[in-house]
């Protein structure tokens, strides 16, 4: 099953204590990509510069992705800049230029049309919500969000959310999309905008589903959330993009599954969290470029040794 996946495709520069990398591929889309194309077919659109040669594109093609929908245009690529010096669950950002990706305008290609899943990443709702427009016939459509959307575009952002079956953002994000300070009275007013089901991610702590009536539908009613715990790690190199991985890891393997089931859902968490837990043991993509599904594999058993899942 194909997952179309719209969003960022960039170049990072990162500082954390285990050293500093110049320029590295990263970006939204790239690291959901990377990630989700362990499980199943990926296709991308996204902006890129003229900085944006073969060698990037490689590491894409290299893994399957779909690159047909990348968008080459005069300029520079999105480029930022951050370190995790003083915190690794929080990056201080020293640079961010749009540059090719401040005009950015999805057009989804023909080609992409009969995409099954969509994922939206962390741009404008207005884009989000044109290219969810243009896939009225996806099984399944999962989205992403930050601060900035959530504080200064939330009228159009809200109009974005009861077309997703799954949100995906972190604790200070639900937070504030929620309102007040309890996690889960934020979680059940995020639902109420009209969502089925969000996952809230607590970076080293793992990830909290919460669900809807409207989540399995057919099904058995989950009335209670689903926490799936974090590996715990000896050291973390570098942070960037575990959000994003966790995120292709997780709408991956349920792509992958002839069917979206509560057991599949669940699953698809652990796997979210095993593709995030190596993410962060390099700088930039350059572990997730290198797996092998036995890799995978064998780190799910781990998650599923600690939390006794069946």
């Amino acid at each position: 099953m194909s997952i179309l996946v719209v969003g960022s495709v960039a170049f990072d520069s990162i500082e954390s204590p285990a050293g500093r990398a110049e320029r590295c591929l990263g970006g939204a889309a790239t690291y959901f990509s990377l990630a989700a194309s362990y499980f199943t077919d990926v296709r991308v659109i996204a902006v890129v510069g003229e900085d944006f040669t073969e060698a990037e594109e490689a590491v894409l093609l290299k893994r399957g992705v779909d690159t047909s929908g990348l968008e080459h245009a005069a300029g520079k690529s999105f480029f930022w800049a951050g370190n995790y010096l003083d915190n690794l669950n929080e990056a201080k950002t020293l640079t961010t230029e749009l540059n090719v990706f401040e005009t950015f305008s999805p057009k989804v290609p023909p080609q992409y049309l009969d995409s099954e899943f969509l994922f939206l990443a962390n741009i404008d709702p207005v884009l989000q919500l044109k290219v969810r427009q243009q896939m009225p016939k996806v099984r399944m459509v999962c989205g992403d969000t930050m601060n900035y959307w959530i504080n200064g575009h939330r009228e159009n952002l809200l109009k974005v959310l009861p077309g997703l079956d799954a949100l995906l953002i972190n604790d200070t994000e639900a937070k504030l999309l929620g309102g007040g300070s309890n996690l889960l009275r934020a979680a059940e007013e995020i639902l109420a905008m009209g969502l089925n089901s969000i996952i809230i991610k607590h970076g080293e702590y793992g990830a909290t589903a919460f669900f809807s009536e409207r989540s399995f539908p057919g099904q058995a009613k989950i009335s209670h959330p689903f926490r799936a715990p974090a590996l715990p790690l000896a050291e973390v190199i570098d942070p960037t993009g575990a959000g994003d991985s966790f995120a292709g890891g997780f709408f991956g393997y349920v792509a992958s599954q002839p069917a979206l089931t509560p057991e599949v859902f669940k699953r698809g968490l652990f796997y979210g969290g095993v593709m995030g837990s190596f993410a962060v043991e390099r700088f930039g993509t350059e572990r997730l470029q290198s797996l092998s599904r036995e890799e995978i594999d064998a780190r799910f058993d781990l998650f599923r040794e600690m939390s006794h899942l069946g």
